[in-house]
């Protein structure tokens, strides 16, 4: 196999590139508490605000901050296993490759796992939950559809049809890809932990409005999380339900999570803004 010479790989890693993981700064667990806190004084619960800001950490390519959620989960329901957040956090951050794309939910997945402590690693879930057989493979095409249908109902069809006209495989893609097998809940086993209808609104606001740029997705997941209650799915057979998510979808609810979706990614980035696409800065 080739290599590459000492020059393509002193550009590929140089700083102005932003190689790396972001580094949590000393902002980013003050920041977290207040988010806690704050989620606490209106009675929003755990699963509520632990996934919102793990989707912000993953937008922010941020493993350390995924870290101190999982520390700041722990301290704050002492009667809540460890290993409960830790799978919270982990499936929040495989729903992030929805919106994020793979690698962000690869880098920081991976370092968030080599950062846990060894009793807690051992008891997480080691089976996957989402293979694909012949045998369900029409049942979870099914489940995506309904989920797009419960997130888009109104537009459902039009916004399929649009979609359509710009790439004739772009719905496919978002239905069978994204939609069917990874933000569905999935069938038989269980995933370690439970990101139903509501928290996967609340991980699709998260990243959009991390990443900036996006600002009409993040309006149709914002209606998408108020349709959660309007239309019942949020309390859909099989959902468990979140504590302080319908307040949530309210127009004061909506308000509080963008608010504190800038303010802890501000924190993690340090005063710089979003490291989604404005990371790479020019070396002049």
């Amino acid at each position: 196999m080739s290599k590459l010479s000492e020059a393509a790989k002193a550009l590929i890693n140089a700083s102005h590139a932003s190689p790396g993981y972001t580094r949590a700064s000393a902002q980013v667990k003050p920041a977290l508490a207040r988010f806690a806190s704050d989620a606490t004084e209106k009675q929003v619960g755990l699963p509520a605000w632990v996934t919102m800001s793990t989707a912000v950490s993953a937008t922010m390519n941020c493993p350390e901050a995924m870290t101190s959620i999982f520390h700041l989960a722990n301290e704050t329901n002492p009667n809540r296993k460890p290993a409960q957040n830790a799978e919270l956090i982990r499936e929040v951050g495989l729903k992030c490759i929805s919106f994020n794309g793979i690698p962000r939910s690869i880098n920081t997945l991976g370092a968030f796992y080599g950062s846990l402590p060894s009793d807690v690693a051992s008891q997480l879930q080691t089976r996957p939950t989402r293979e694909l057989t012949p045998q369900n493979l029409e049942t979870r095409k099914a489940d995506g559809l309904a989920l797009w249908d419960s997130v888009y109902i109104g537009f459902e069809r039009k916004l399929l049809a649009k979609l359509g006209q710009s790439h004739p495989d772009l719905p496919v893609h978002i239905i069978n890809g994204h939609y069917s097998n990874l933000l569905s809940n999935p069938r038989g086993e269980k995933a370690g932990a439970a990101v139903g209808r509501v928290l996967t609104s609340l991980v699709a606001i998260s990243c959009l409005r991390a990443q900036t740029g996006v600002g009409p997705q993040v309006v149709s997941h914002v209606f998408g999380l108020r349709k959660a209650y309007e239309y019942g799915d949020a309390h859909a057979q099989g959902e468990e339900e979140v504590q302080g998510g319908e307040w949530l979808a309210s127009d004061e609810g909506n308000l509080w999570l963008l608010e504190h979706i800038d303010r802890l990614t501000e924190a993690i980035g340090g005063g710089a803004g979003t490291s989604f696409a404005p990371g790479l800065r020019s070396k002049l």
